[in-house]
């Protein structure tokens, strides 16, 4: 699997310096080829917060059957904060994916892409160290506004920030709290759209995301 380094930091302005200079490698349009695998990645924290546990789920696509999982332990070197999340959590993530055996085609990401206050989120970010088409798929709104969406499962409204669409807002399971989508890096926001939402099944995160969350808390 290619990789791409840098520095983890250890200050948010390094971190911040990092986020300018590499969003402007984020493509948004499909560089995608066929899909047989597709991954889910999530992260957990044990021993109040001092470990940082990340899980990365690789099911078969379109079937969702579950192919091969990784986990990952590593200190945490990082504060929790706003819009730095991808310093927090993506060194745990590469070491559970080095680890897979099976590379996916696609990642959703348990995080913020494109909907992020520098467009450089955690999917962002992890697409772009890593040269794999990544999406966003965040449990809860980070930035930007929407229409009032309806309760019904599949429906979605376009999430807008200083004019600029920056992902969506999906009703995954009728009459429950909505997730939100954006793209990470190597695809479309229509294609985002598309896969995450091949990826859903009777729950409200998709399939990737909900294996890769119970996987990141397992102790």
């Amino acid at each position: 699997m290619k990789q791409f380094n840098h520095p983890w930091v250890k200050t948010v302005a390094e971190a911040k310096e990092i986020q300018e200079k590499l969003r402007n490698k984020v493509i948004t349009q499909d560089c995608l080829g066929e899909v047989r695998y597709i991954a889910g990645t999530d992260v957990g924290f044990k021993n109040n917060y001092t470990i940082t546990q990340s899980a990365v789920a690789v099911l078969s696509f379109p079937e969702l059957e579950l192919v091969e999982t990784a986990i990952s332990q590593i200190p945490t070197t990082f504060p929790y904060i706003p819009g730095y999340l991808s310093f927090r959590e993506i060194p745990a993530i590469l070491q559970a994916m080095e680890k897979l055996q099976t590379i996916p085609d696609l990642i959703l990401c348990d995080g913020q892409g494109l909907a992020h206050p520098r467009r450089f989120g955690l999917a962002c970010h992890l697409g772009v160290l890593i040269d794999i088409p990544t999406i966003g798929v965040a449990k809860s709104l980070f930035i930007g506004k929407h229409e009032t969406l309806p309760q019904k499962k599949g429906s979605w409204k376009p999430l807008i920030d200083q004019d600029e669409t920056i992902g969506i807002v999906l009703r995954s399971r009728t009459n429950v709290k909505p997730i939100y989508v954006s793209v990470g890096h190597k695809i479309s926001l229509p294609t985002a759209i598309e896969y995450t939402m091949k990826c859903l099944g009777k729950y409200r995160l998709p399939e990737t995301t909900r294996l890769a969350d119970r996987l990141s808390r397992k102790i």
